[in-house]
């Protein structure tokens, strides 16, 4: 079998993920900074800029998720197993799909604070009476 070779300006045609443009992402000897769609294990979805950053020896994928009108933007990391695909994109893109479907940063949960007039209150609403207990 013999395969046709297609005639380029260039004998070193790159094809693949070589062939692509620079700002699309990591090629030879550059770092991995681009505008994309990520998806990601347990069917979450971000888009914003994506770079590699090593943490503790490790490299993670960083997502800086723009903000929106609705939101903050925000940063977050994943490792390369989390990740089930990643499309580059255009900024103009990321930020329309970012505001189209919202994101929210993990966010520790707190309970409010209760103050020693507001225990007071509770306890006695629940029967409960220090004298005794």
């Amino acid at each position: 079998m013999t395969h046709e070779t297609i005639p380029t300006n260039d004998d070193k045609a790159k094809h693949g993920p070589e062939a692509a443009p620079a700002a699309s992402g990591k090629t030879n000897g550059e770092s991995f900074d681009t505008w994309a769609i990520v998806e990601l294990m347990g069917h979450r979805k971000l888009a914003g800029r994506v770079s590699e950053q090593i943490i503790a020896g490790v490299p993670l994928l960083r997502i800086d998720v723009p903000q929106c009108v609705a939101a903050p933007g925000f940063t977050t990391y994943y490792g390369a197993s989390s990740i089930y695909s990643l499309t580059p994109t255009t900024e103009a893109i990321c930020r329309a799909y970012t505001a189209a479907h919202r994101e929210r940063p993990v966010q520790a949960y707190e309970l409010p604070a209760l103050n020693a007039a507001q225990h007071d209150i509770q306890a006695e609403q629940d029967g409960f009476d220090p004298e005794k207990n």
